[in-house]
Formats: structure tokens, sequence, C-alpha cells
């Protein structure tokens, strides 16, 4: 009796394992099979991806040469402003400031012209007299 249970247990054993080993023999193939479809498939992603890579370099050495040149007509844009304005700033800064000295002075001799009104500045709905808000010139300066 002892020795038909040891075989029947062992059948079954045996019977397992079988099932277990078709099982994995199964899985073995789909994995070879999943294995080969995917390196099918990466090799032309791997050239696609390599062609991105170069063409996008490609496109980087042009965006460094384009920005080299616009560094350098920058500092030829600067170097110019600064010829520009020491050429004729000092020039322009002293005929503005003699025209403006001589409105003033010619301004100023103008007495027998009548003042008119003093301005009144709105604030909210309301009028402040020029008295109260400083005497201001016409750009908005305390005199």
């Amino acid at each position: 009796m002892a020795g038909i249970l040891v075989a029947v247990f062992w059948a079954i054993l045996v019977s397992f394992l079988a099932v277990a080993l078709a099982r994995l023999a199964q899985t073995l193939k789909a994995t070879t099979k999943l294995v080969a479809d995917v390196t099918d498939q990466a090799v032309p992603l791997l050239a696609d991806a390599s062609a991105a890579v170069r063409s996008a370099q490609t496109q980087i050495d042009r965006v460094d040469a384009i920005a080299s040149d616009v560094q350098e007509v920058t500092s030829n844009a600067s170097a110019l402003s600064t010829t520009v304005a020491s050429t004729f700033g000092g020039p322009l800064v002293k005929v503005a400031a003699f025209g403006y000295g001589v409105r003033r002075a010619l301004g100023g001799r103008k007495e027998d012209v009548p003042a008119g009104a003093p301005r009144r500045t709105v604030i909210v709905g309301r009028t402040v007299p020029a008295a109260r808000r400083g005497k201001r010139n016409s750009r908005g300066k305390k005199d």
C-alpha cells in the first residue's frame, strides 16, 4: 500500500513538473519572439534617433554661428554709439544749453506782456490753486 501511495505521489509530482516545464517552454518561446521583435523595431528607431541628433547638432552649430555674428554686430553698434556720442554729444548738449539760456533770457525781458490767469490743476474733481502746488515750469520741474 505504501508503495502504491509513493508511486501515485511521484506520478502526480512528475505530472505537475511536466506541466510547469511545458509552460516554461512556452514562456521562453514568447520571450524569444518578443526580443526578436524589439530588436527588429529598435534598429530603425536607433537609426532615426541618430539622424535626429545629427540634425540637432547641425542646427546648434548654425545657431552658434548666428549668435557669434550677433555678438559681433552688437559690439560694433556699441562702438559706433560711443563714437557718435563722443563726437556729437558734447557739442549738441552745448548748443541745447545755449538755446535754453537764450530762451530764458528773452523770456524774462518780456515784462510788458501781462501774465495770464494762474494755472489751476484738477485733482480728483477739484482744483488746486497754483500757489499751493508750487510754481512749476512747463516741463514739470520746480523753479
